[in-house]
């Protein structure tokens, strides 16, 4: 660097380079992955050959579980200084931005196939979980952006829940979840001995009562009733009817059935990840009784490098907690975090099956808490055979 170039009072030599996203051009696999499976359908429509609509689940529970193992993990974090100019840069909320339009043209081709064309069974349930795995991981994108402070990325939150009918997320996970996370008050954080199964019926109506609850409140604060036009549950919940209603004006009632179900696999997505992300971490009392702050150590996280590319590195929860409006390009690894033995995408299947999950993660959540099963968040009913499944051997 010439003298006449270099800062006042500098010390001699090489001036270091700014801070560069080397993941910058990847980050684009998410908005691929919507464009993916409409191609996937478009081959479909014109081969009829359906085991075209099988390759998204194909990717989802095979291929990016292999490629995760593959590459392995990033724990590198972009530096501070550099996370102003970070989240300020456009391109990272384009990309969050071209989920949604992929994800309603396939949704919209889904459905217009669903309606016209005579698919097997085998077909009608690929469809099904091409068009609702798409629109599960687009609650991811209503997730990043329901966080954001723009009204604008807010409302866009509540379009991408639309074709799930799970607009009352918005209001739940942000005013809900956030405040009662690893506790047993909130429907949303899995306690341990409590299988997905139990857990996915219990989130599902603890959610809907919780925002619906949030929402009377924050409306009576203003006066108003429940059933305000103001209330951005019902505001949510009218999107999905106009996105329902015109489909059936266009399509017929014979496509209700697929909408449902495709909505019920999608958020189903969801809560698994829901399951997955707090099971069996609990925030301890504190002297004055109340529950402690949320730190890293009350979200499991992962760093597997081709998941938190797809999913807008969701699995590096404990920062999102932390910061819930930090973006995610800008999320960080915290060493005292609890680590998953694989991504998300990985743990998909072990969590359906309860054996293998509990074989899996159990002695992983009693060794974060010391072998002390009592600062875990523990299953009610479930307590006895846990003390006398992990009871330490007498000498």
């Amino acid at each position: 660097m010439p003298a006449s170039t270099r800062p006042l009072g500098a010390p001699p030599g090489p001036v270091p380079s700014p801070w560069r996203d080397g993941r910058r051009w990847w980050w684009l696999l998410s908005p691929a992955f919507p464009l993916l499976v409409w191609l996937n359908v478009q081959a479909y429509a014109r081969s009829g050959q359906e085991a075209w609509l099988w390759l998204s689940s194909l990717i989802i529970y095979g291929l990016i579980p292999l490629l995760d193992a593959w590459l392995g993990e990033d724990r590198s974090n972009p530096p501070e200084s550099a996370v102003p100019a970070l989240e300020r840069d456009p391109w990272y909320r384009l990309i969050v931005l071209a989920f949604l339009p992929l994800q309603y043209l396939l949704t919209l081709h889904g459905a217009w196939i669903a309606a016209h064309h005579e698919l097997s069974a085998l077909g009608w349930v690929g469809l099904v979980l091409s068009v609702g795995g798409i629109n599960g991981v687009a609650i991811n994108t209503a997730h990043e952006l329901g966080h954001k402070l723009p009204a604008w990325e807010r409302w866009l939150a509540r379009v991408a829940l639309a074709p799930v009918a799970y607009g009352h997320f918005y209001v739940e996970h942000n005013r809900g979840h956030h405040r009662r996370v690893a506790t047993p008050e909130d429907p949303a954080s899995a306690r341990l001995g409590e299988s997905f199964w139990a857990f996915l019926p219990r989130t599902l109506w603890g959610g809907l009562r919780s925002a619906w609850g949030l929402e009377r409140a924050r409306l009576a604060g203003h006066g108003l009733g429940p059933w305000h036009w103001r209330n951005e549950c019902l505001q949510a919940w009218a999107l999905t009817v106009l996105l329902y209603g015109a489909l059936l004006l266009w399509l017929g009632w014979g496509v209700l059935g697929f909408l449902l179900v495709q909505a019920l696999y999608g958020l189903s997505l969801l809560e698994v990840v829901n399951y997955i992300e707090h099971y069996g971490l609990l925030r301890a009392l504190g002297p004055d009784g109340r529950r402690v702050r949320c730190t890293p150590e009350h979200s499991w996280n992962s760093n597997h490098r081709v998941s938190n590319l797809f999913l807008y590195q969701l699995q590096r929860h404990s920062d999102h907690h932390a910061h819930p409006a930090r973006r995610y390009q800008a999320l960080r690894h915290f060493e005292n975090s609890p680590q998953l033995p694989a991504g998300y995408a990985a743990l998909l299947l072990p969590a359906y099956l309860p054996p293998l999950w509990f074989r899996l993660m159990d002695p992983r959540v009693l060794a974060h808490y010391g072998q002390r099963l009592e600062r875990a968040n523990l299953q009610p009913g479930r307590e006895a055979a846990l003390r006398q499944r992990f009871a330490r051997p007498q000498r």
